[in-house]
């Protein structure tokens, strides 16, 4: 297959499965070329997407994330940084599996993968951005993920330090319910103290 072909199959495609979309290359060394011409990224065994230069669609990086490892969704400081929660941009989207630990490193990006017990595996919903779905945690678990896997002693200095924002954007009810599923007492007490950092930045905005 020639190359403009190959493009006008997958060219709308975000991430190609060469085990499912690659039946008219036969040679694997086709595709090792167009690897090393640097007009197809690797992402790990079999997935690829088109460089820059030849794509078609923009890429949705949560759907990239789950497709590599599946079942996960992103959590922790990607996800806060999603729903602007911490002001700074997260270079690595770290997300949380059933599954073994992994990472995943390309020129599209870097994907890791922390391993979370199935019963602690919740909190997350399907968003689908240009026909790509991906899925990300609620952001109250995002904050309790971080909690879970930094093992982190929370305090009101650490949220300042974290820079944690747009507080309104955080349900306290759902906040605690989530922390109790975790069956922690550690838990627990991180999350009274992040809802009483939210209610503190609620009350300055009000007065502001």
């Amino acid at each position: 297959m020639k190359w403009e072909d190959f493009v006008k199959k997958v060219g709308k495609l975000p991430v190609i499965d060469t085990k499912l979309l690659l039946t008219g290359v036969k040679d694997k060394v086709q595709i090792s070329r167009w690897q090393k011409a640097g007009k197809l990224i690797q992402l790990k065994r079999g997935f690829y997407v088109l460089s820059e230069t030849h794509r078609k669609v923009n890429l949705f990086e949560p759907h990239i994330s789950f497709l590599l490892k599946k079942p996960s969704y992103v959590s922790l400081e990607k996800a806060l940084e999603y729903y602007g929660l911490i002001p700074e941009g997260v270079p690595v989207y770290t997300a949380v599996t059933s599954k073994r630990a992994a990472k995943f490193t390309s020129e599209a990006g870097v994907f890791t993968y922390r391993h979370i017990k199935q019963p602690l595996f919740w909190g997350y919903e399907s968003v689908t951005v240009n026909s790509q779905t991906g899925f990300i945690a609620f952001p109250e678990k995002a904050l309790l993920d971080l909690v879970y896997f930094h093992g982190i002693d929370i305090s009101l200095n650490y949220l300042e330090g974290l820079r944690l924002q747009n507080v309104n954007k955080l349900n306290l009810g759902i906040l605690l319910k989530f922390a109790g599923r975790f069956k922690s007492l550690g838990m627990m007490k991180a999350a009274s103290i992040i809802k009483k950092y939210i209610e503190q930045n609620k009350r300055s905005e009000k007065q502001l």
